[in-house]
């Protein structure tokens, strides 16, 4: 048997909501979260995520970050599998059809829309941009007014598709009180965004993608340079001087039917920072969103982002993992990059999203880039439609 630990979740601070008993769950490498009994906007209040605990992290691309304390945490093996994330009886993910799905941008307006951000990097608006689409299809009549089961989406594509920052939270919306959004989250994410132990962080952006390595272009690796160098930046900005530094660059990872090319970049934190009070609204402000899913330089990015793309991507792009805060107020905390991920809402009933998109430079062909959302979408639609893939 899988070794599992229960580890009692501290009380909640001085004003802040109950979650009501048994709602709320998450899973995120081997933590498995139950019962929410804290909820932070961490947007609007960043200096109150420092109750001791297990905290489960949810960030929209559009700059919406809440996390959520669980009362109940067992850590387990990652041998356990996907299917120790789920306690209790589960049924089997029911998903669309593999015909339901439409895009926000079909493949003529993405192109034409490849074409307008080479025109802002040929005026000097942008040097990159991130151009992503959103996916969208109907659940079948089984999660009509009710939440589809995260667990069991997450059990598909760990069995499908396995990732290095695979998780999920479904937290009810209100599980803390009125202002508490909830959320719906699956994810599979190739990505690290960021990861805080001690005063170290580290962030290994993703950009370069093919089907094989042979497939990776000079465009990827210049691309993947650049972001480097954006996201170098960024921590720059959060670290003492002279930490930051780039310790793997342009390495080729092998994932379910594709690679990417990836970079590591780490720094120390400047000592003010390293306290769970003082962390997050510094570290926030530096880096999000992302810049690998964004652009450079960042804020004229995702003003062009904000004219192309027709739909927010909402989870997609932002941020998802956990976050550990110590009896001592010391941090530990590992966010996934929100890409190869799924979500759901209420307001929109039985509908579920994906995103995908390209990293779009002067180099860019837009029927390659149109291509290589595909490619980063069908494997992860396809097994949440309810095809079995071989790894």
């Amino acid at each position: 048997m899988a070794h599992a630990r229960v580890v009692p979740g501290a009380g909640p601070v001085a004003g802040a909501r109950a979650g009501r008993p048994g709602e709320g769950e998450a899973s995120f490498g081997g933590l498995v979260a139950r019962r929410v009994v804290e909820h932070v906007d961490v947007t609007a209040r960043p200096e109150d995520l420092v109750t001791p605990g297990v905290w489960a992290l949810v960030g929209t691309f559009e700059g919406a970050v809440h996390a959520w304390r669980f009362d109940e945490v067992v850590e387990r093996s990652p041998a356990s599998g996907p299917s120790a994330a789920a306690p209790g009886v589960r049924l089997p993910w029911r998903g669309p059809g593999p015909d339901a799905w439409t895009s926000s941008l079909d493949e003529t307006a993405y192109r034409h829309a490849v074409e307008r951000v080479r025109h802002h990097v040929r005026t000097g608006r942008v040097y990159q941009a991130n151009l992503c689409r959103v996916l969208r299809a109907p659940l079948p009549a089984p999660y009509e007014g009710t939440a589809p089961d995260a667990a069991a989406l997450a059990g598909v594509l760990a069995a499908g598709n396995p990732a290095p920052y695979a998780g999920w939270v479904h937290v009810p919306r209100a599980a803390c009180g009125p202002d508490d959004p909830g959320a719906w989250v699956v994810t599979a994410s190739p990505e690290l965004f960021l990861r805080v132990e001690g005063d170290g962080v580290t962030s290994a952006p993703i950009k370069g993608t093919a089907a094989t390595a042979a497939g990776l272009s000079d465009k990827d690796r210049a691309e993947n340079v650049m972001i480097t160098d954006l996201v170098r930046n960024d921590l720059q900005r959060v670290c003492r001087p002279g930490t930051v530094a780039v310790d793997g660059l342009l390495r080729v990872e092998q994932h379910p039917g594709l690679v990417h090319l990836v970079s590591t970049v780490t720094g120390r934190l400047d000592p003010a920072l390293t306290a769970a009070g003082r962390l997050w609204g510094p570290l926030l402000a530096a880096a999000y969103p992302p810049g690998s899913v964004s652009g450079a330089p960042k804020r004229s990015a995702l003003d062009v982002i904000a004219e192309l793309e027709p739909v927010p991507r909402g989870p997609y792009c932002g941020a998802v993992g956990w976050v550990r805060v110590g009896e001592d107020g010391a941090v530990r905390a590992e966010l996934a990059v929100g890409i190869r991920t799924f979500w759901w809402t209420p307001d929109d009933g039985g509908t579920l999203r994906f995103g995908t998109g390209a990293g779009i430079t002067w180099g860019s062909d837009p029927a390659a880039e149109w291509a290589e959302t595909e490619l980063k979408a069908a494997r992860l639609v396809a097994l949440a439609s309810g095809a079995r893939m071989a790894l």
